[in-house]
């Protein structure tokens, strides 16, 4: 049953349908929000696509809260950025249907000769009022697992900061004619302090400690990170079942993805993540393309560290460790980069399979089934 609405005066008219695909027969009422770091600029359009009202507020909790929420529930459109996750989260607190447009389908704004914030937010509230779907919306986590994925962008931050002077430690040293002994990350600062020439000490053993500094601080996000899995994310213990697959890779697994049911099928993910080709076909070109390196960068690279994991001379003997050995065997060029992506989709699907059936992981799943049919067709 239609419920009349006053927005600005108008009167409107909202009933019980799918907010993706809007009135049957009408266009909603619509505001686009450019989000700028300090102002953010709104364009209100009616049912009819006429601007009623355009105005420009400072990008704050206070500001926006303070519009919206003398505002009858509204579709309101913006793009993806540092401030949307929690704008979207505070006006969809307020009653209004939130879009989040996925900024690589918004070149008709990008590409305006006559760019400006008030252009910029005419657009999205135009391509929200036509189609939402036009826009890929993109979906935020909540304030829980942002939280909790902080820890883990963290954690990442310090690994990045450790590798770039350890490189630049082993760089000043090998330019002098000296060479660092061969070690692993955590025990660095150990072994190479007694190891640094002499004319170099006042200038490396400060970053030498750093790096054993740095070294303690993963070590507490780790101790951390295993403390969150265990208590507030259960589920992470399914995913660890698979060999290259530890509580880093596991954690940021469930808290980018978040809800596994919202994803059609586990094949799916594959996509969400960027693991796939990009294409594009015209007539009878069919050309070989790159990944589309959607989704977070941060759980792409942790999944294909786990696949170099998988294919390396450390791998147990799984069906995935096969199957993507095969595939580097095949020749061409770039075989093995290719294996390692495909494994890492492969991986990525099969952690959703495990998540959403809390099924027990069998490495030789496939390969005990192949044997058990081989003997069969024998005997008969």
């Amino acid at each position: 049953m239609a419920v009349p609405q006053s927005v600005n005066g108008l009167e409107a008219q909202s009933t019980e349908v799918d907010p993706m695909q809007g009135n049957a027969g009408e266009h909603p009422a619509t505001v686009g929000l450019d989000v700028g770091d300090r102002r953010s600029q709104l364009c209100r359009l009616d049912e009819a696509g006429k601007i009623v009202e355009e105005a420009r507020m400072t990008t704050t909790r206070q500001s926006l809260g303070r519009r919206f929420g003398e505002m009858a529930p509204i579709r309101v459109v913006l793009e993806v950025g540092p401030h949307s996750p929690w704008i979207s989260r505070l006006l969809e607190a307020a009653g209004h249907e939130v879009i989040v447009a996925n900024p690589s389908k918004l070149r008709l704004i990008y590409e305006n000769d006559g760019k400006c914030d008030r252009a910029d937010a005419e657009y999205l509230a135009r391509l929200g009022r036509l189609d939402p779907k036009l826009l890929s919306p993109v979906r935020h986590r909540g304030e829980d697992a942002q939280a909790d994925l902080a820890i883990l962008r963290s954690r990442a931050a310090l690994v990045r900061c450790r590798t770039a002077l350890i490189h630049h430690v082993r760089g000043a040293v090998k330019a002098v004619g000296g060479r660092l002994p061969r070690c692993g990350t955590p025990t660095f600062h150990r072994k190479a302090e007694g190891e640094i020439p002499e004319e170099l000490q006042a200038a490396l053993l400060p970053v030498v400690d750093q790096i054993g500094e740095l070294s303690g601080q993963i070590r507490e996000y780790d101790r951390l990170i295993e403390e969150i899995s265990t208590v507030d994310y259960p589920e992470t213990v399914l995913l660890r079942q698979v060999p290259g697959v530890g509580p880093v890779t596991a954690l940021c697994y469930v808290l980018t993805l978040e809800d596994p049911g919202r994803f059609p099928s586990s094949r799916a993910v594959g996509a969400y993540l960027g693991l796939v080709p990009r294409r594009h076909e015209s007539g009878e070109a069919r050309p070989q393309l790159r990944t589309t390196r959607a989704g977070d960068p941060m759980l792409r690279h942790l999944l294909i560290q786990a696949a170099h994991y998988t294919l390396g001379p450390f791998g147990p003997d799984t069906d995935l460790r096969r199957w993507g050995l095969e595939l580097a065997e095949r020749g061409g060029k770039n075989a093995k980069k290719r294996a390692i992506v495909a494994v890492a989709r492969k991986l990525a699907v099969l952690l959703h399979r495990l998540w959403t059936t809390a099924e027990v992981y069998e490495p030789l799943r496939h390969a005990r089934e192949k044997q058990d049919l081989e003997q069969e067709e024998a005997a008969a």
